[in-house]
């Protein structure tokens, strides 16, 4: 998928782009269900891109076939004025709109899915930036809140959260690594389906990235996060795994210059992958059985999706 990711890069490196370049782009490819919307406020603007790519006997989106959802999570390609060029925050809508240009791909080859992906992300060329420690984080024009207005869908059975995961010293190694499941407030183990792609696709042993109870907790609620990766998880009840774009050091997302091809290619490839397994029934985020007994012994963690008491 390295072109896919090399024609992404491109597309989205420039100062003036906007959704309507990449649906325009998206179009040419062969992708025709798909929805763009400005939203600006006194930040500034981003553009919601929503791509729908049907399984092969599903073209409404209405029917119960598989639907997975890919959601390239950021705060924005650019920072300008400040910065010049694509910013390492970047990389989760590099990955995405890659998925979509290989789904493209794919079926114009013959090789349509039996389900349904719904890829989303967003396209900021002149976001804010954050202070965070260890390293500045991006900001962006909207709120996490509208962020998961446009990006979850409803009929996404699961999802697949793809974000730049560079700002901290938890995640020690180049490439990128995945995070338990999480559904309904609670952190499920890691699926064995997913560890199993990510072996077979990666050639090494699996890497699965710590998050904690405050990561999967709405912004608003003002405490700390490792970034915005799990937020899909705060809005829908369908199983929610990220997939952590990461560096050996510390890297800002303001950074330019930071976007590692082969590592989001991987990544990217991985959601691919995900998607065929999933598609045909045979890629599982969780165990239901399990997750209703822990319902069962210790009760709805549901609050944990909202901003609290």
């Amino acid at each position: 998928m390295l072109r896919q990711v090399i024609e992404a890069h491109e597309l989205l490196d420039d100062a003036g782009v906007n959704g309507e370049q990449v649906a325009k782009y998206l179009h040419k490819a062969g992708l025709e269900n798909v929805k763009v919307e400005r939203v600006t406020t006194k930040e500034g603007y981003t553009d919601f891109i929503k791509i729908f790519v049907p399984g092969k006997t599903n073209i409404t989106g209405k029917k119960k076939e598989a639907t997975l959802g890919i959601i390239g999570r950021l705060g924005g390609v650019g920072a300008r004025p400040g910065r010049v060029g694509l910013v390492s925050d970047a990389d989760g809508a590099i990955a995405a709109i890659a998925c979509a240009l290989k789904l493209a791909e794919m079926k114009k080859k013959g090789d349509s899915l039996l389900g349904n992906v719904i890829v989303a992300t967003h396209i900021c060329p002149c976001a804010p930036t954050v202070p965070h420690e260890p390293v500045a984080f991006m900001g962006c024009p909207v709120s996490i809140a509208q962020m998961n207005k446009f990006e979850v869908d409803e009929r996404m059975q699961a999802i697949l959260s793809i974000d730049t995961t560079k700002g901290n010293r938890i995640a020690n190694f180049r490439s990128f690594a995945i995070t338990p499941t999480v559904k309904e407030g609670y952190i499920l183990k890691v699926s064995d389906d997913l560890i199993n792609i990510m072996e077979w696709t990666t050639g090494q042993p699996a890497r699965v990235i710590a998050i904690t109870t405050q990561d999967i907790t709405p912004y608003e609620n003002s405490l700390s996060h490792i970034n915005s990766i799990m937020q899909p998880c705060t809005v829908t009840s369908s199983p929610v795994i990220g997939i952590a774009i990461t560096t050996e050091t510390p890297v800002p997302g303001c950074a330019t210059g930071a976007n590692h091809e082969i590592d989001i290619e991987a990544a990217a490839r991985y959601c691919i992958e995900v998607a065929k397994a999933f598609s045909q029934n045979k890629c599982s985020f969780y165990t239901e059985e399990e997750f209703q007994l822990l319902v069962r012994l210790y009760g709805s963690m549901q609050i944990l999706q909202s901003p609290g008491k």
